[in-house]
């Protein structure tokens, strides 16, 4: 039987818990690193040198052209498989340009079939041509005794040639087809297989509506005009008081 100065005794003694301030003071102590193990600053410096010693290997290989250049793999590019010129032929020109002429036309053809509705079949197109036209004279043509001189040599009288109009000049920089119209079977057949040359037609029409307008235009009448101006300063210039320029008939 347990005696009364024994009941308030414990009996079993336990570890004592740790006191806020412990706590604390635990807390504000730096744990030592194990010996050997990297600290964190060191390892972030180990990771951004490897980095930057990648992007110089890297940087340098590209540099020289050994690996390829990292580029939009779906760039566009453009292949010039054009064959070189060919000289045909040199001609010697003795043509004295006197004046030029600028014209521009609207070429509105269609082609379709009778009693066949438009959306089935039909082509429609709309082209605007610019082009030039030269107007000249062939000093080549010059026949024999076309130069007379007056006795006194104060006076000379030329004969030249007609002047002549040049081949038309399309100038497919400042040409475009403004509006183009199609049916079902054209746009068929143009998948199936398409023409090439299909605006050839409309091409050659353009340069025949512009030659019909040089002619009538009267620029065969300025370049006499203007080769008339230029033969009398010349001559002049070297010594005649008159200079009388006249054409043959073409």
């Amino acid at each position: 039987m347990a005696r009364d100065g024994d009941i308030n005794e414990p009996t079993r003694e336990f570890p004592g818990y740790p006191t806020g301030e412990e706590l604390k003071a635990r807390t504000d102590v730096a744990p030592e690193p194990a010996p050997g193990a990297p600290t964190p600053a060191r390892g972030l410096l180990w990771v951004l040198g490897a980095a930057a010693l990648a992007v110089v290997v890297l940087l340098g290989v590209q540099a020289t052209g050994i690996l390829p250049d990292f580029r939009n793999p779906f760039a566009k590019e453009q292949t010039d498989r054009s064959q070189p010129p060919l000289l045909k032929s040199i001609q010697d020109l003795s043509r004295y340009v006197a004046a030029e002429g600028n014209f521009q036309v609207v070429v509105d053809l269609q082609n379709d079939r009778r009693n066949v509705p438009d959306w089935l079949l039909n082509q429609r197109t709309l082209f605007v041509g610019a082009g030039s036209v030269e107007a000249y004279v062939d000093f080549a043509k010059i026949s024999e005794g076309a130069v007379v001189e007056s006795a006194d040599g104060k006076s000379v009288e030329i004969r030249l040639p007609a002047p002549q109009l040049a081949k038309t000049n399309l100038d497919l920089e400042k040409s475009y087809v403004f509006a183009e119209e199609r049916g079902l079977l054209n746009r068929i057949g143009e998948l199936v297989g398409g023409d090439p040359n299909r605006q050839q037609q409309v091409y050659q029409l353009a340069e025949e509506r512009i030659t019909t307008a040089a002619r009538d235009s009267g620029l065969t009448q300025r370049a006499e005009e203007n080769t008339r101006k230029m033969l009398e300063g010349l001559l002049r210039s070297l010594g005649y008081e008159k200079v009388t320029v006249t054409y043959t008939a073409p």
